[in-house]
């Protein structure tokens, strides 16, 4: 493999302008695809085979009109106000007019017409939310209690879509979409709050319109710039030369300009959430700067040690570092690649992103950063950093990673213990970790979001921030579902105990399926709101058997928790298949049993201090003020497999260039600790390094304001931080010392079937030094 990558490099470095200028092209080419198909992402996530995805899909088919998208606008006036004041209902009847007549808008008479059917007879009444109505006889059973809301009235006739609380301070407008949210054109969205915010004109009222009202914003901003920058110091101070620190970043910045925007120039023709580029701009821009500082800190080494010729140190970085580069990235590509086994189109998506622009950074790293070399040439090291070079030669003492290594080695036992305690204290916080979507409930308070859930459940209950849609169906297929039979079995899951309101939205034209709408008491993330779901949909309760029919329970609220249920029963394959396809590359690289099986174990030991952490700050809210949010919530139910997927492929990053190191110096003559200390010396700075921008560049992302990508930009930050410099800096050279030569150990038979890849160079060091001497003999003869 080494003399592979010797090759493509040596090519690169000779015929720079060739892949220089092949490299502008494809980048052009994605930018003008961008520039033709423009950008189309979507906060949409689509859980297939789940009980409320098939239920939507089977409302999409059978009865369109009550399977678009939902909206809504809270109305608020300044505490002690009403809003039923005449001005005031004027304004708000003004308003809710418009927004029932403009294109795409359900219209709710035109839905009762299109779902009843005249052989249906009218609508039956709606169940809760009556004004004033205080209790309400159900036939012969207890009476329910009705809840301290009802329609807002103007002129004495209802607004369609419109509750108002008993303190007249929040009225709630609900409405439908003909398409769900995606298909949904800008310009309605805009229309819909135009009308509605222009009640605020000189009434006193405040218009706060839902996030899916709102224009989808790109979750990154300014503060992405602040790990780019720390970036740049740590190269400079690592390569100490501003030529060389900018390659790194001109390579990062060429492979996600190439993979995201390769994404963005294919989202107009493939469904992708907003967060699907920007984890690809996170992986990115962080393995991207991390290969190619590791191939430039290669060749300067080899060029100062050895006294090469740029061309010739350039060629064997590529051959050597390459090597590692390749594998290193390969472990993270399968890593990504491992979520398609979960079968979740959004996060497939996500996946294949990221691992394209993983991809594409090893292949810029390995073709185009040997091009750019070749324009630089011998420049790459300035006279004076050979000049610094050879005085730290003449100059024996041990710099700081040398004694730190030493220490490791020598107080081995008790740095593994110290790390093992320390990381188990960082994950007590797992044991209480909870998984979910953020509602409006973890929202920041000067937002809208949070500001209209806190209205919303003020004036009406936290139940209306998360409605249910239910779906019935008899058994009986010759059975029909009557107006009288939807009444009553309005009735009946009215009476059921986190049950607020029911309001039947209608039956289909075949009289087989029957539409509701039912507000928990309970919140959208709460137990009993999930313990609810779980009820309706039981084929033996009450309700199913009583009025002889399937429920089937759909809405954001449902989707959620059969997403968090789905990510929870995959989250065990997942891990198992990653673990096994990785321990399989390790092996192959190491030519060893224990050194992946240390890995493996290092590594679970980084992600559950990583999960507890990322629990403690964003759950329980520890030092909430500094990351920029004021509200604990529970994590992004997919944050696990995100998360787990990508430290495994950058911790196993870390884990080949160090390790290789170590086996690289076992390889050439250096035994017991001598191979884990001067293995450790050779690489401990540009792993470091390489960390630090690493973790830099995810910091960055912390501080945006979507908290899907906060959480996922802390979790790989401190992830990255822990495994590097706890586990990799401390743990492994304190397991590799207690092993000693015992750690490269193989069973012969293994050692004969394994293919020998090279990553150490050794083969190619022995063909070079055969070329030499075949070189030399010549110029011997001539001398002669």
């Amino acid at each position: 493999m080494s003399t592979l990558f010797y090759k493509v490099g040596k090519t690169a470095y000779e015929k720079a302008w060739y892949f220089i200028v092949g490299w502008i092209v494809i980048l052009g080419i994605v930018l003008a695809t961008l520039g033709i198909n423009g950008m189309s992402v979507s906060s949409d996530m689509k859980i297939e085979g789940t009980e409320s995805q098939k239920v939507l899909d089977k409302l999409v088919k059978e009865l369109p009109e009550a399977s678009g998208g939902q909206a809504s606008v809270v109305f608020t006036v300044p505490g002690g106000e009403r809003l039923d004041t005449p001005e005031r209902l004027a304004a708000i009847s003004k308003a809710v007019n418009k927004v029932y007549g403009l294109d795409y808008v359900i219209n709710p008479a035109k839905l009762a017409s299109a779902t009843s059917g005249a052989s249906h007879g009218d609508q039956p009444p709606q169940v809760g939310g009556t004004q004033g109505a205080g209790k309400a006889g159900t036939g012969g059973d207890a009476p329910v209690e009705m809840p301290p809301y009802g329609p807002l009235i103007v002129d004495g006739i209802p607004v369609p879509g419109m509750l108002i609380s008993a303190d007249g301070s929040v009225a709630l407008f609900q409405f439908q979409f003909t398409v769900q949210q995606v298909a949904l054109p800008k310009a309605v969205a805009d229309s819909v709050v135009k009308a509605v915010t222009a009640v605020e004109s000189g009434t006193g009222i405040t218009a706060l319109p839902s996030d899916s009202l709102k224009a989808m914003q790109p979750p990154v901003g300014s503060n992405e710039i602040y790990g780019l920058i720390i970036a740049a110091i740590v190269l400079i101070m690592t390569l100490g030369s501003l030529v060389a620190a900018g390659l790194p970043l001109v390579i990062a910045l060429f492979g996600v300009g190439i993979g995201v925007g390769g994404a963005y120039a294919i989202s107009s023709f493939v469904t992708m959430s907003s967060a699907t580029p920007i984890l690809a701009l996170m992986v990115g821009l962080a393995v991207g700067i991390d290969y190619a500082l590791f191939i430039v800190n290669r060749q300067r080494r080899l060029i100062f040690d050895q006294g090469l010729t740029a061309r010739e140190a350039a060629s064997r970085a590529v051959g050597t570092a390459g090597s590692a580069v390749f594998f290193a990235g390969l472990t993270v590509i399968i890593a990504l690649c491992g979520m398609l086994v979960i079968g979740i189109s959004f996060l497939s998506t996500m996946a294949l992103v990221a691992a394209v622009t993983v991809l594409l950074s090893v292949l810029v790293a390995l073709t185009l950063l040997p091009a750019l070399l070749g324009l630089v040439g011998e420049r790459i090291c300035s006279r004076k950093a050979r000049e610094k070079n050879r005085s730290k030669a003449a100059d024996k003492r041990a710099g700081i990673a040398d004694g730190w290594v030493k220490g490791v080695v020598k107080f081995r036992w008790p740095v593994i213990v110290g790390v093992v305690v320390i990381l188990g204290a960082a994950a007590i916080p797992v044991a209480s970790m909870e998984m979910g979507i953020p509602s409006g409930a973890t929202a920041n308070l000067d937002t809208s979001a949070r500001q209209s859930y806190d209205a919303i459940s003020n004036g009406f209950g936290v139940g209306f921030n998360g409605p249910l849609l239910l779906v019935a169906e008899p058994n009986d297929a010759s059975e029909t579902i009557t107006p009288q039979v939807l009444n009553n079995l309005v009735q009946g899951l009215q009476k059921l105990k986190d049950v607020s309101m029911v309001a039947p939205l209608g039956i289909n034209k075949a009289g087989d399926m029957a539409i509701l709408s039912v507000i928990p008491k309970s919140g959208p993330t709460d137990a009993a709101t999930k313990n609810l779901v779980g009820d309706l949909r039981a084929a033996d309760s009450t309700i199913a058997q009583t009025y002889d029919v399937t429920l089937g329970v759909t809405g954001f609220t449902a989707i959620n928790i059969d997403m968090s249920a789905k990510l929870a029963e995959v989250f065990p394959v997942y891990i198992g298949v990653i673990v096994i396809l990785s321990l399989i590359i390790l092996l192959l690289v190491f030519r060893s049993i224990l050194v992946p099986i240390k890995a493996t174990v290092g590594f679970l030991l980084s992600v559950l201090a990583t999960f507890g952490m990322t629990t403690a700050v964003f759950q329980w809210g520890w030092f909430k003020e500094i990351f920029g949010f004021d509200t604990g919530g529970p994590l992004m139910s997919f944050i696990p497999i995100m998360v787990t997927g990508i430290l495994y492929g950058l911790a196993m990053d870390y884990q080949v260039f160090l390790v290789s190191s170590m086996r690289e110096s076992y390889v050439h003559g250096h035994r017991g600790h001598k191979s884990v200390i001067h293995g450790y010396d050779q690489a401990s700075r540009v792993v470091v390094a390489a960390a630090v921008i690493m973790v830099s560049v995810f910091a960055g992302f912390i501080f945006t304001h979507d908290v899907m990508i906060k959480q996922v930009g802390f979790a790989l930050a401190i992830g990255i931080l822990i495994d590097a410099f706890i586990v990799r800096m401390a743990l492994v050279p304190a397991v590799m010392a207690i092993f000693g030569e015992k750690a490269w150990w193989l069973p012969s038979w293994l050692d004969r079937i394994l293919p020998n890849l090279d990553v150490e160079g050794d083969k190619l060091i022995a063909e070079l030094k055969v070329r030499d001497s075949e070189d030399s003999t010549p110029n011997a003869h001539q001398a002669h």
